[in-house]
């Protein structure tokens, strides 16, 4: 079972059916929100539970993000798929509310959930896949010291063109190779 974890800021909830909220709908919905997202927008209320029935069914790394003075969820963070055998585990994260973009909680949110998935769920490599034209999110994994492993040329469409999609990884600093 997902634990509830703390950080300076934040509180991270496993993700439920308690989040099944016009919120999480309206961040689905917006263009800003899911300009780099698989999702694409059309989301509604129905969809959400399908997905967190899911979510609940297969026991995922997987946390609402929420400021701790406010309790104010403002996003998402998981770890999905993670194969236990190899050591792996694929980041994801979803900043829903533009309100709070740009307060350096993305970074906070993702060293407390990394530190967590190599001190606690001993995994080597966390790896993640993101669209070149996202300069954020770039800049982001870059500064969590995730290095380019690879790039797919023109994988995806997004914002009416296709684009590279940048595949990185961080290894468990605890991890020595054998």
């Amino acid at each position: 079972m997902t634990e509830e974890l703390l950080s300076d800021r934040l509180v991270f909830r496993p993700l439920s059916l308690v989040y099944l909220t016009e919120r999480y709908v309206s961040w689905l919905n917006n263009p800003e929100v899911y300009k780099y997202l698989e999702t694409g927008g059309n989301y509604t209320l129905e969809m959400l539970k399908d997905y967190l029935i899911e979510v609940e069914n297969k026991k995922m790394l997987f946390w609402g993000i929420h400021i701790k003075n406010t309790d104010e969820h403002i996003g998402n963070i998981k770890i999905d798929p993670v194969n236990r055998r190899h050591g792996l585990g694929e980041y994801g994260i979803l900043m829903g509310e533009p309100s709070q973009w740009g307060k350096g909680y993305a970074k906070e949110a993702s060293q407390r959930i990394l530190d967590y998935c190599f001190t606690n769920q001993n995994l080597r490599k966390i790896t993640l896949g993101v669209v070149s034209n996202n300069a954020a999110a770039v800049h982001l994994y870059k500064s969590l010291n995730f290095e380019i492993e690879g790039v797919y040329k023109k994988h995806g469409y997004y914002q009416g063109e296709y684009a590279d999609v940048i595949r990185m990884a961080l290894f468990n600093p605890k991890w020595q190779p054998q």
